[in-house]
């Protein structure tokens, strides 16, 4: 049997970065990474430029073979993790291998979430997940005419811009009223819907797919959608099987602490999987978002090597940035809040939208449509609780450049 110092389940951005910071305190234990897929680590945001061509797959690796060679980690693909026994510290996997470890990282992410729709499972559809994934999208698109894209979060929305790129007749049935309809408000998610109507996409909302047949979806309301290229979009969620008989507690998600570290002692969770404390509510969630899990998984390889200078969590802020057909939309921290001040500039004739959430001087939340903005400082911004009160009406009027101001002014 295998064994290692730290056992590391997922290679990618959580995965990596927990990796980067054990190396940094631990030069020389025995480490071992183990992905589901049998690729190189990538980041999974680039799966829809490599459906439309844009990214080459061999170009888009986050990491070298070389890499894991000069670090002495030994790389695992091909290996979804089947089940754990954390008394025995034992992990196993469907080949009949198993590993013992001293400490595990579980950065699993998540996979597509296939809503029970009658007739679903009869046909062959398409979900975005995995590089795999991509690739055969890709090669389902040079033959299909018509597609069917269930779901318009930004899997469903990325996609359908490359199919209707691609030539395709496109339609997306939204069982909510709008696109991106977790990111955005009506009147933001009116101006990308625009854009998307006039490069011929069908937008269908608030019918939810009663029924797949072979070439057509069947609406609640009867009607009928021919496609012959058919797109599952409808969310992710944690596969968590593997956690069967392991002790590790969870609810739709990995539980953990402010150091990520889940009920059993030598045992953490980041990323995807993982259902952390969430910093604008006293509730816990799932990011979903790839800076969340960068910080998540350098917590938990400082946690794994005792380092001095670990900090706790802060909590999840969402962070987005959405590009279609040229344009650009962002939204960070919280769309509304209790007992907010809500700053809202729309011009409909510049297909501009611009939406700032303060309250108690503080951000809450941002949310723009072709504004030129810097998500990531006003992001920090809000992990930092920075008082903007005497700048407040300088920022409403331009917050690129004073969020930048007062960044130059703290960061760290």
């Amino acid at each position: 049997m295998q064994s290692c110092t730290h056992l590391i389940v997922g290679a990618s951005h959580a995965g990596l970065t927990a990796l980067s910071a054990i190396r940094m305190n631990e030069p020389d234990a025995a480490i071992v990474m183990a992905t589901r897929e049998d690729h190189l680590p990538y980041s999974p945001t680039v799966l829809p430029y490599v459906v439309s061509g844009r990214s080459d797959p061999a170009k888009v690796t986050l990491r070298s073979e070389s890499f894991f060679d000069e670090n002495k980690v030994s790389y695992l693909r091909k290996a979804t993790l089947l089940a754990l026994d954390t008394g025995a510290n034992t992990a196993h996997f469907p080949d009949g291998r198993s590993i013992r470890y001293e400490k595990l990282l579980l950065a699993t992410g998540a996979s597509p979430n296939i809503p029970p729709i009658p007739g679903l499972k009869d046909v062959p559809f398409h979900v975005l997940r995995t590089m795999d994934d991509a690739l055969g999208l890709k090669k389902a698109m040079v033959k299909g005419k018509r597609a069917l894209v269930l779901g318009a979060g930004l899997i469903g929305t990325h996609a359908a811009e490359n199919m209707a790129e691609a030539g395709m007749k496109v339609t997306i049935v939204e069982a909510r009223g709008q696109v991106l309809p977790g990111y955005f408000d009506h009147q933001a998610s009116g101006i990308i819907e625009t854009a998307f109507k006039a490069h011929g996409i069908e937008l269908v909302f608030g019918r939810a797919v009663k029924e797949i047949k072979s070439g057509q979806a069947l609406l609640e309301n009867g009607d009928a959608i021919p496609f012959d290229l058919l797109l599952v979009a409808t969310g992710v969620r944690p596969d968590l099987s593997y956690l069967q008989g392991s002790g590790v507690k969870s609810d739709g998600g990995i539980l953990v602490d402010e150091l990520q570290r889940t009920n059993i002692s030598n045992v953490w969770a980041a990323g995807d999987c993982a259902r952390a404390r969430l910093f604008q509510s006293e509730a816990t969630g799932i990011a979903g978002i790839l800076p969340i899990a960068v910080e998540q998984g350098r917590i938990v390889g400082q946690a794994m090597t005792d380092d001095a200078g670990v900090r706790n969590f802060p909590g999840s802020v969402s962070l987005n940035t959405y590009t279609f057909f040229g344009q650009q939309a962002i939204s960070v921290g919280a769309g509304e809040a209790p007992e907010s001040e809500t700053s809202l500039c729309v011009d409909e004739d510049r297909n501009t939208y611009l939406k700032i959430v303060i309250k108690d001087g503080r951000l809450m939340g941002a949310a723009a449509v072709n504004q030129a903005l810097d998500p990531g400082i006003l992001w920090q911004l809000v992990l930092r609780r920075t008082d903007l009160s005497e700048v407040r009406e300088a920022f409403l009027a331009d917050p690129k450049t004073i969020s930048r101001m007062l960044m130059s002014r703290i960061w760290r």
